[in-house]
């Protein structure tokens, strides 16, 4: 089973950016998918956008195709959110999230770390 580990949280003022880390580990997870969620106090969870490891190709949520950026490092076993143009609504914990290939669901979740967007 995949491990993964968010960091990268902070509090940051609105229009400011802040890049979230997935990192893996206890296995390859070369033909995975990962992804990034967040959660916002009384809000359910909310997919952001996913990348296929072998691939490397990234889809999105329509609420942040525009600002967010997903992107993995192969080297570093690292998945990446760059977040840019951030609003107070952008306030949540994020996590990171893997398929198994073969999977369909998402099977693996970190911990998660906390954004805070100040206005």
């Amino acid at each position: 089973q995949v491990q993964l580990a968010e960091s990268g949280g902070g509090l940051v003022q609105a229009g400011g950016s802040l890049r979230l880390s997935c990192e893996t580990s206890g296995r390859t997870v070369r033909n995975y998918v990962i992804g990034w969620f967040r959660q916002a106090p009384g809000k359910e969870r909310e997919f952001l956008a996913h990348i296929t490891w072998s691939a490397g190709s990234a889809y999105y949520a329509d609420s942040v195709k525009d600002r967010f950026t997903i992107a993995r490092d192969n080297a570093a076993n690292t998945v990446y959110l760059q977040m840019n143009s951030l609003k107070p609504e952008d306030t949540a914990v994020y996590y990171c999230a893997a398929v198994p290939p073969g999977s369909g669901t998402w099977g693996a979740w970190g911990q998660g770390t906390q954004v805070t967007v100040s206005s």
